[in-house]
């Protein structure tokens, strides 16, 4: 996901914001523009309690008053709490963490 989200990022910095692209350039051997944080942090979740405990931050992140994004997680497009409360997958390609 970082590298296709990061690829998209520059393909439309690189179209519309040629200027704001360059605060991304960065003096590496491996890449020219670094837009994600090279070791994010990774957390396995090692039972069905864990999985749903993450799910349940990811979901309610949107709410919070530090971001206001929406009003319920459900009604915030990019996720996938309306999939689990709807059985309805906007994107055509989620599936339930149980499966």
């Amino acid at each position: 996901m970082l590298k296709f989200t990061g690829q998209q990022l520059k393909f439309d910095l690189e179209r519309n914001h040629p200027t704001v692209l360059e605060r991304f350039r960065v003096d590496a051997k491996d890449r020219q523009f670094q837009f994600w944080e090279r070791n994010p942090l990774s957390v396995i979740c090692q039972s069905v309690a864990m999985t749903e405990q993450k799910l349940q931050y990811i979901h309610l992140n949107p709410v919070q008053e530090k971001w206001r994004l929406a009003e319920t997680p459900e009604v915030y497009y990019y996720s996938s709490s309306r999939f689990y409360l709807e059985n309805k997958d906007d994107f055509g390609f989620l599936t339930h963490y149980l499966e």
